[in-house]
């Protein structure tokens, strides 16, 4: 199945249905009177979070998207049937956008949550709701409203407590496979992880917390190099983030250098995610000398400045795993706690995310600007230009 994390959708509410012009009309009464119904109201689009999907790739296929118009009012005073609303399933963690006006209408992050993104049009007036003492017989009804109609961007963002951060062949994957039951695909050559892979890391009883690993990140990564542009925004949501850093290198980028990149590629994304909180976990030490290892891990800390709390682990044999997540256990618990007693903290997490939202956005959008741009200068260049040939909307098979 392809993983679509983007969809770009037309969604159109449903009219509201007319009012009814109408006299009764019945033998042996004598002028009944007006009796014109009321329309229906037109249905609504929303969205709703559903656990069971993890792709948009259905969005892909159907674009468009219109809820049932209402029925006009009919004589004796009957309304007409409202429109049905229109349900439309995304995955937990999707983000709604309007196009035009680059408005965020709403997050779906649990299950079950609807997001209204198109209103219905209200219903028209029959003739009913204009009499009165001085006008016995109106022929005044009202139409329907049109129903609203948007330019949908559709954004997933895969939920995780964690989400780690690292260049390729950092061991991310195999360090899900170490702490969970998750099994990606694990091998000895770059980007073997084409599409985010989350894992349930279980502490103890009641106790668990959810990992996000995503492709690997590489130098260039913020301005489309790699597939880091496309997935670096899936970080977005996570509480802390563990920065993987390969202590035993395949190829001549010492570990201090691998760790700047990658942190510079994500200052570059989005400052504010940069600015997160961040554990550096050195990965691999088993694979290394040692009367080596402390001098290499030194230089990683030395080269990033590093204060925070640093780990050493070898991901394949579990060294040092056990206390990680013990670790990591504690401190989610604690920003849990802290954000279910405090407003004021829901509120600054709310406005770190959304700031984080829209610096990875403006991130791509000027991506994609830039390769429009070369895309047109190739068409004025070459005769034979062939659009499929610069199409930045990438698909991933899984």
């Amino acid at each position: 199945m392809k993983f679509v994390d983007e969809a770009a959708i037309y969604v159109r509410a449903g009219k509201g249905g007319n009012g009814c012009l109408s006299f009764w009309r019945e033998k042996f009464v004598a002028k009944g009177g007006p009796d014109g119904g009321d329309g229906g109201d037109g249905g609504s689009i929303l969205l709703e979070a559903d656990a069971a999907l993890n792709t948009l790739i259905d969005y892909r296929f159907t674009r468009r998207y219109q809820a049932e118009n209402g029925e006009g009012g009919r004589g004796r005073n009957c309304t007409g049937a409202k429109g049905s609303d229109l349900v439309l399933k995304v995955p937990v963690g999707t983000t709604a956008i309007d196009e035009d006006t680059g408005e965020v209408l709403g997050d779906l992050t649990h299950e079950g949550q609807q997001l209204k993104v198109a209103q219905g049009g209200f219903h028209g007036l029959g003739n009913t709701r204009f009499k009165s003492s001085t006008n016995r017989a109106p022929r005044q009804t009202t139409n329907g409203t049109e129903g609203e109609e948007r330019n949908l961007k559709l954004e997933m963002k895969v939920l995780a407590d964690v989400g780690l951060l690292g260049l390729p062949n950092a061991g991310k994957s195999t360090f899900i496979r170490s702490v969970s039951s998750a099994k990606p695909k694990v091998a000895d050559y770059p980007f073997t992880t084409l599409v985010p892979n989350l894992g349930v890391v279980k502490v103890k009883a009641h106790q668990s917390f959810v990992v996000a690993d995503i492709p690997g990140i590489i130098e260039g990564a913020a301005g489309g190099a790699g597939l880091g542009i496309r997935f670096l925004k899936h970080l977005v949501r996570n509480r802390i983030l563990l920065h993987l850093v390969d202590m035993a290198p395949w190829d001549d980028v010492s570990p201090a250098e691998a760790a700047q990149i990658a942190v510079n590629e994500l200052y570059q994304f989005s400052a504010k995610l940069g600015d997160r909180e961040r554990w550096l976990i050195l990965n691999k030490v088993d694979m290394v000398p040692e009367d080596e290892l402390e001098e290499r891990c030194q230089s990683v800390i030395d080269a990033l400045n590093w204060s925070g709390p640093v780990y050493k682990i070898s991901a394949i044999s579990g060294e040092g795993t056990q206390t990680l997540t013990l670790d990591l256990m504690s401190r989610l618990e604690e920003k849990r706690n802290l954000l279910e007693v405090s407003q004021d903290a829901r509120d600054e997490e709310e406005a770190i995310r959304l700031q984080i939202d829209q610096e990875g956005r403006e991130t791509i959008e000027a991506y994609r600007a830039a390769k429009r741009a070369e895309s047109h200068a190739a068409r004025e260049d070459d005769d034979d230009f062939d659009d499929d040939d610069y199409d930045v909307d990438v698909e991933y098979v899984r």
